[in-house]
C-alpha cells in the first residue's frame, strides 16, 4: 500500500544528482527515517542518480530521469528510469574481486547495494534501465 509518492524528472545533466538526492532525503525524512537510514539514502540516491545521467542517458539533456519516491509499508522505495541503451548488472565486473580493484566500475553497484535493503535493475520494454531501491523503515 502507498501511503505518499511523489515524481520529478529531472535532465541529464550531472546538477541534476544534487536536485535528486535532496529531494529524496527530505522525501524520506518527512517518511521518518532517521539520520543513518538517511546517510544511506543519500550515498545510494547519488549513485543511481549519476548513473542514469552519465552511464544511461550520456549527459544527453534531451532524455530526462525519470525519478518516483514512494513511502509504502515496508519502506521507502526509490525508483529510477534513465533512456539508454541499458546493461546486464550480471555482467559488471565484482569490484571487491582482488583483479579488478583497481578498476572504476563496478563501485556505484556495490555501494546501492550495501546503503540499501534491497536493489533491482530491470530494462523497461519500451528502452532504458529501470532501478527499483527499498530502504525498510
Amino acid at each position: 500500500m502507498i501511503k505518499e509518492k511523489k515524481e520529478i524528472n529531472l535532465p541529464s545533466r550531472i546538477e541534476s544528482v544534487e536536485t535528486a538526492t535532496q529531494a529524496a532525503v527530505d522525501f524520506a525524512s518527512k517518511s521518518g527515517f532517521d539520520a543513518d537510514a538517511l546517510f544511506a539514502i543519500d550515498m545510494a540516491m547519488r549513485e543511481v542518480a549519476a548513473n542514469a545521467v552519465k552511464h544511461g542517458n550520456r549527459e544527453d539533456e534531451t532524455k530526462l530521469v525519470e525519478i518516483t519516491f514512494e513511502n509504502r509499508e515496508e519502506g521507502f522505495w526509490i525508483t529510477v528510469r534513465d533512456f539508454g541503451e541499458g546493461f546486464a548488472v550480471e555482467e559488471i565486473p565484482d569490484p571487491t574481486n582482488s583483479e579488478n580493484l583497481l578498476k572504476a566500475s563496478g563501485r556505484g553497484i556495490l555501494f546501492m547495494r550495501s546503503f540499501m535493503d534491497e536493489v533491482e535493475w530491470s530494462i523497461h520494454k519500451e528502452g532504458g534501465m529501470i532501478v527499483k531501491m527499498l530502504k525498510r523503515h
